[in-house]
């Protein structure tokens, strides 16, 4: 069996819109599958944040705090 450059190499050459519609395709699909991804995460993370129990806010603290300048006098 003899090897020929036939049986390595495409003889015709890819057009430019075919090239365009291939690289089109697959930046498609691949943001479609980000979405999806980040879709999921934020379901998941979404149920995590529901499933903690309410902590009260404790609201504002009373009173001043006392400055580095205010402390040192």
């Amino acid at each position: 069996m003899t090897m020929t450059k036939q049986e390595f190499f495409k003889p015709e050459k890819v057009s430019a819109r075919d090239k365009a519609a291939t690289t089109s395709e697959v930046a498609r699909q691949i943001i479609q599958t980000e979405a999806a991804e980040r879709i999921r995460k934020t379901a998941r993370l979404r149920q995590l944040r529901e499933a903690q129990p309410v902590m009260p806010n404790p609201g504002r603290p009373t009173g001043r705090r006392k400055t580095a300048s205010s402390a040192a006098a």
